[in-house]
């Protein structure tokens, strides 16, 4: 018998490579003679680095960058095993986590520690980036990161605007892309981007994202017009048309930043990260497939971890089985999506905080592993 184990991290709780380690003990412990392949996946939030220069037996690079509000950080970004590919997350230089509560301001902070990021890669020769866009703390558009591989941007009496951010979009009134870094042109940047939000509206980046970031209505009116703005001068300027592309509004909108100044696309997070690790290629001709996140609900079939794999498992005949901590819908929204088995591994808890410790996590998810391993054994769960 041959399983291949494919979950998401545990947001706050386990990383992907340990929900994998306890869900293999607990079915070694079933199936002590089964073949057990371990794929730890993500999708492009938290964790996607990691698990990508784990899949591919890379390495990471720390880098002091400028922080989402101008002060150093040390961040990191992972160089992948063919030494040409980088995979960076936004939030490891412009994200929510390096800014303390009484100062979180999407008006003030900025993605140019992302594009040192992006330039530091390029000095290393890599030429083919995947950007992971959760947890951001910016509202800027991509500009910052823009100003830091190169671009100017100026006012209406030419001037020189300095670090962009949410604030100073409005200001801009010309983009200079003259002296942008050229080995961009030769790159190739996939956005790995799990939601679906455009620039800006109802629907945007500021509107919905600000507030988490610490804006008050006022900023958010203030971001709003300084989007439309920005997004009209790459249209008119650059000649691409981003506001309405699902998924620009992404991390205050870097992904119609990257659009725009890096040709990027813009791609479902999971599928990208599928791909690189070879999740199709490890388990066709396996009889089960076992994914799982933190949380399964209707988000999920939105495109998350858990959703991707099961459309895998869907195309090449394997069925699909998912664990996480708490599940929020039915057996037949699970079903729909191909996933043909659930457990909560929370089950039965006595609070939110108890189930979020990683010890008892990880002893909750060996529990899972045999269970899951017995049904097999048992006949009681469809294998291949």
């Amino acid at each position: 018998m041959r399983i291949v184990i494919a979950p998401d991290g545990f947001k706050g709780c386990l990383p992907a490579h340990e929900v994998c380690e306890a869900l293999e003990h607990g079915l070694r412990e079933s199936l002590p003679d089964a073949e057990i392949i371990m794929v730890p996946i993500a999708d492009g939030g938290d964790g996607t680095a990691a698990v990508l220069v784990k899949a591919t037996g890379g390495r990471f690079i720390t880098e002091r960058v400028s922080g989402p509000l101008g002060t150093p950080a040390m961040a990191q970004f992972g160089l992948l095993g063919d030494a040409r590919t980088a995979a960076i997350e936004m939030a490891t230089a412009s994200g929510l986590a390096l800014i303390p509560l009484a100062r979180r301001n999407p008006l003030l902070t900025s993605t140019y520690g992302t594009g040192q990021l992006i330039q530091a890669a390029l000095d290393l020769g890599c030429r083919e980036f995947i950007i992971g866009v959760g947890g951001s703390a910016t509202n800027d558009a991509g500009a910052g990161l823009a100003q830091a591989l190169g671009a100017r941007f100026l006012d209406t009496e030419g001037r020189e605007v300095p670090r962009a951010n949410g604030r100073s979009l409005n200001r801009i009134a010309h983009i200079d892309v003259s002296k942008l870094d050229v080995r961009l042109a030769d790159s190739g940047f996939r956005v790995a981007c799990d939601v679906k939000n455009p620039l800006y509206g109802p629907e945007g980046a500021a509107c919905v994202y600000g507030p988490q970031k610490g804006a008050t209505p006022q900023m958010v009116e203030e971001l709003e017009v300084g989007l439309q703005h920005f997004a009209a001068l790459i249209e008119k300027e650059l000649g691409k048309t981003v506001a309405d592309l699902p998924g620009a509004g992404a991390a205050g909108g870097l992904g119609a930043g990257l659009v725009a100044f890096c040709n990027a696309t813009l791609e479902p997070g999971a599928q990208v990260i599928l791909e690189v690790v070879g999740l199709r290629e490890q388990a066709a001709g396996s009889d089960l497939l076992l994914t799982g996140e933190g949380r399964i609900d209707s988000q999920t079939g939105f495109g998350k971890a858990p959703y991707a794999v099961a459309q895998v498992g869907r195309e090449i005949g394997v069925p699909v089985a998912a664990v996480a901590g708490v599940i929020d819908c039915t057996p037949e929204e699970l079903s729909a999506w191909g996933i043909s088995a659930s457990w909560a591994s929370s089950e039965g808890l006595a609070s939110i905080e108890e189930a979020m410790d990683p010890e008892v996590a990880r002893e909750r998810l060996h529990q899972v592993g045999r269970e899951v391993g017995e049904a097999l054994r048992d006949g009681r769960l469809a294998s291949r």
